[in-house]
């Protein structure tokens, strides 16, 4: 499995991770890695951005991934917390954008490559 971290912008950089926000995200999170290749290792939310790490298959590309943990996160928050609705317009909860790297641990030694 390969690890990903992504930080994705809400839309317009809006603040809307309360507390009950990030709940419901976590626990929609968690319902995705029971039904995709998709184990979430940690969920960091900040006010108007989230920091996913990320483990899916390598068959699966990084783009396919954040593809589906956006748009299943962003229906379940606007069925769930009708209130972020009024802090976004255009129907949409997240930025187009997002960052994404790999992550994992590397070994170095003292030898030259």
């Amino acid at each position: 499995m390969l690890s990903y971290h992504f930080v994705c912008p809400a839309k317009y950089r809006r603040v809307v991770f309360s507390a009950d926000v990030e709940k419901t995200l976590k626990e929609v999170c968690l319902e995705i890695s029971k039904r995709y290749d998709i184990a979430f290792i940690e969920i960091g939310t900040d006010l108007d951005h989230v920091h996913f790490l990320i483990q899916g298959v390598p068959m699966e590309s990084p783009t396919k991934i954040i593809r589906t943990v956006k748009s299943i996160t962003a229906k379940e928050i606007f069925k769930m917390h009708p209130e972020v609705k009024l802090k976004l317009w255009g129907g949409e909860f997240w930025s187009k954008g997002y960052y994404v790297n790999t992550s994992g641990s590397a070994l170095l030694t003292d030898k030259a490559l």
